[in-house]
């Protein structure tokens, strides 16, 4: 297969843009140089080449995987790995030395020349340290290397990482551990291809500095607590039960001179200025719409590489706003989800540089234009039992099932608050609540289905399932065919989805894994809170079964119902239904994150072995501190972009205005002043309002993280956006040829 697409050319400097020309010529060169090579890049570039293939031949290609082990291990090893990554056993160290040297030929035989530990720090981020296969020997000459404790055991720095706390830059000391439940993989580069061993990342304490680590506690905890639940209906055989995650990525692509052309892009991956263009998403046209070429080559591109890493993505379609797609895997197991998920991301990052384009995944780079999410659809199930979230064909006879999800309701009302602190981040602070997102309320759409249900058993007892029906359209050509028993609900943040629940509110930006041991966790107290109180109606008898899920079922839909809201979540009149309801409006990262810290959170995590309090209060501080430094960083651009960029700019068509009245005046002719009366009034007031910002910026008088955060968000934010009230409207007013940053329209419409 070949395409005649071409990318453009990425430099720092956009091609064609003038260094050293005069004040005149200068002013918008940045940003017309970039329409001109967008523009023309087909014309400028040679096309991409891509070799015949099918899919099926390189899928997995570059991952150890289960048949590759099984190929290269020797059989009691490979079963002794199966043990752990299937049944969650504890992982015999003496079989790490056979699987390091069949992975190392393995990898050596695909050209690797070093290994690296991947791991996850709390930056949200991938991080890796490379080692080298070869050793040096005495004679001059080099042996490769990888032994069990070279798999096993790596150590990167412990302090240079966000720890809250936890280390200091004198305590450096920290280490990767192999984790064999997510397969090694090789990633590919034209000088040398790297073995990459996905790790958890610990302190020499022993105490969690990463996102993974907490994943698999949780997971631990969420198994222990299921397996009581189908002990009492009566299965026995322990098969482990994993929480499932398919993450669905949402993203915008620009092309990358546009992207070198804004500072903000740049520096905090999101427009602190622009108008909205002329036209958006008003139409709707862009939703599933035609794939641009360029894009689909791209897409096409991307999911290639993914393939090969093993990771099973489905579907990619335009969304709602221009300039805006999505990716979405199908289900796997939740700590290997987080880990393809940040491999994604990666992915589609660097794919796209291919392609002359950047791969925006902030949750709100263009204001007034839909915002980017990561719908983490969640479930769980076991390889004997299946997914436990399926509600079959008669949910309402189906009483594991209703027990598996009256745990999911009581869960997430107990703990909304903590549910969406671990979704809050500056980024999201954009899209949260606006109309394209769930509001910062959390709650659960279950559909008329379960709805009807637990009402049933609320009321004495479930006897009826709403029938699903079949779809009729009138057109005799087009076949009948069975629908859903419930609609769907794109407001509702936790919605039920048929065999799962959707956690819509997660950030584009953000790692899965905090949402993902959040759930995990209150889910497993809540089933240990069902377990116990069947336990204790059944007193061992199986024969009270039904009696026991009836009074448990009656008691969590009558104290957690409020949880439940079908209707729509962007109206203003859920915000005053959902406070009658006893209901959390947490609107901002400064609301949300002191939830992660509160004594039932704490408990919580502490009882279930996931998060010690210590752990817990680390990550809320390096929360708050990523907070507060991303709101810094997007200050000062906000100054220096106002200061250098726009002020310059509307001062020469203020200039020019003057200069023009002035002329006209001199030879008799009336000169409409509005316009400069109008760009005189907003050049002053975007100078009081970089002061202000300074002066919000300068504000040290907060002396607590949390005070810290408060002020970001209750002086920095606001003073940013009235620095960019004035930018915006001068931008509807300066001279075309004298805006200097490339428009929503131009990097939105231009592909």
């Amino acid at each position: 297969m070949s395409t005649t697409l071409a990318p453009t050319k990425t430099s720092t400097r956009p091609s064609g843009a003038a260094s050293g020309s005069s004040h005149s010529k200068s002013v918008g060169s940045a940003r017309q140089a970039a329409i001109s090579a967008v523009t023309n890049y087909a014309v400028n570039s040679p096309p991409i080449e891509f070799a015949d293939s099918i899919a099926q031949d390189y899928y997995s290609t570059n991952v150890f995987s289960k048949s590759v082990m099984k190929d290269r291990l020797p059989k009691s090893i490979y079963k002794s790995v199966m043990m752990t990554i299937e049944s969650g056993e504890k992982l015999d160290p003496t079989v790490a030395d056979i699987v390091a040297s069949a992975m190392k030929d393995w990898a050596m035989e695909k050209g690797a020349t070093h290994y690296a530990h991947i791991f996850y720090p709390l930056t949200g981020a991938t991080a890796e340290k490379h080692d080298s296969f070869l050793s040096p020997t005495s004679d001059g000459s080099t042996l490769s290397e990888f032994s069990g404790k070279q798999l096993i055991q790596g150590e990167p720095d412990g302090s240079s990482f966000p720890t809250g706390g936890i280390r200091v830059t004198s305590q450096a000391r920290g280490y990767t551990i192999w984790d064999v439940t997510s397969p090694a993989y090789i990633l590919e580069n034209p000088n040398g291809n790297t073995l990459c061993i996905p790790t958890a990342f610990v302190s020499w304490t022993g105490e969690a500095l990463d996102k993974k680590t907490p994943v698999l506690r949780s997971m631990q905890a969420l198994n222990k607590q299921a397996q009581r639940i189908l002990k009492l209906f009566g299965h026995q055989d322990g098969s482990f039960v994993a929480s499932t995650a398919g993450p669905e990525q949402e993203y915008f692509l620009v092309d990358r001179h546009f992207f070198f052309a804004r500072p903000d892009l740049l520096n905090a991956g999101r427009t602190l200025f622009g108008c909205k263009p002329p036209k958006g998403q008003e139409f709707d046209d862009h939703y599933f719409g035609a794939i641009p070429e360029r894009v689909l080559a791209f897409m096409l591109d991307a999911e290639r590489e993914l393939f090969k890493l093993g990771i099973p993505v489905k579907t990619r379609h335009n969304e709602v706003a221009p300039g805006q797609f999505e990716i979405a895997p199908v289900f796997e197991s939740a700590n290997l989800a987080a880990d393809h998920q940040q491999l994604m991301m990666l992915t589609l990052d660097r794919v796209a540089k291919k392609y002359g384009m950047a791969c925006l995944m902030h949750e709100k780079p263009f204001a007034g234009v839909n915002g980017s999410g990561k719908h983490v659809n969640w479930s769980l199930g076991s390889s004997s039992q299946g997914n436990m979230l399926d509600p079959g064909d008669t949910p309402h006879d189906n009483a594991q099932f209703l027990v598996f999800c009256a745990a999911v309701i009581r869960a997430v009302h107990l703990h909304q608050g903590l549910l969406r602190s671990v979704v809050a981040t500056a980024g999201n602070d954009h899209r949260l609540g606006a109309n394209e997102a769930p509001p910062a309320i959390i709650s659960i759409f279950l559909g008329d289905q379960l709805t009807d249900i637990f009402e049933q058993i609320k009321a004495g007892g479930a006897s009826s399932s709403i029938d699903s029906g079949t779809l009729t359209v009138g057109a005799d050509v087009l076949p009948l065919f069975p629908k859903d028993a419930g609609d769907r609900n794109r407001t509702s943040p936790f919605a039920f989805t048929g065999n799962r629940f959707e956690f819509r509110a997660v950030g584009s930006n953000q790692s899965i894994a905090g949402p993902l041991v959040a759930i995990n966790t209150i889910v497993a107290e809540s089933l240990d809170y069902c377990a116990t109180k069947l336990e204790e109606e059944m007193q061992g008898d199986p024969q009270l079964l039904n009696t026991a899920v009836q009074s448990l079922l009656t008691e969590v839909i009558n104290e957690h119902s409020a949880i439940i809201f079908n209707g729509d979540g962007y109206s203003d009149e859920w915000h005053v239904e959902a406070e009658t309801r006893g209901l959390l409006n947490l609107k901002t990262t400064a609301d949300a994150l002191p939830y992660l810290h509160t004594p039932e959170v704490q408990q919580m995590f502490a009882k279930y072995g996931v998060l010690s309090n210590r752990e817990l209060e680390s990550r809320l501080e390096t929360y708050l501190e990523q907070y507060c430094l991303t709101v810094d960083v997007e200050a000062n651009l906000s100054v220096s972009m106002a200061r250098k960029l726009i002020f310059p700019a509307a001062i020469r068509y203020q200039n020019e205005l003057a200069a023009a009245c002035a002329n006209l005046t001199l030879v008799g002719i009336d000169f409409d002043t509005d316009t400069l009366d109008s760009v005189t009034a907003l050049v002053k007031g975007l100078q009081d309002g970089i002061v202000r910002l300074e002066h919000a910026i300068a504000d040290h008088s907060a002396t607590t993280p949390v005070e810290e955060a408060r002020h970001r968000c209750d002086a920095v934010l606001p003073s940013m956006l009235m620095v960019r009230n004035y930018v915006d409207k001068l931008e509807s007013i300066v001279a075309d040829d004298l805006w200097p940053l490339p428009t929503y329209q131009e990097m939105l419409f231009i592909k």
